[in-house]
């Protein structure tokens, strides 16, 4: 038993790691850049956007509550 551990220790130790080539491409760099969208020139500004998805996703319970309230008074 003790042999089957030694071997399947050497097993894992003599893992053939290869490597690949280094290639050289060049992508811009720099703020902004890392990101899938545009940040600046746009026409809506990022900004609003950003801002506006997350006050949408805060006030959204508070406007269904009023909704549901508005409801159960029969109004």
């Amino acid at each position: 038993m003790l042999r089957q551990t030694v071997r399947s220790a050497n097993s894992v130790a003599k893992r053939n790691f290869s490597t690949s080539k280094v290639r050289s491409v060049h992508y811009p760099e720099g703020p902004y850049h890392n990101l899938p969208f545009k940040v600046h020139n746009r026409k809506i500004p990022y900004a609003f956007l950003h801002f506006g998805f997350f006050a949408a996703g805060f006030l959204a319970p508070f406007g269904i509550v009023y909704i549901h309230n508005k409801r159960a008074r029969g109004e």
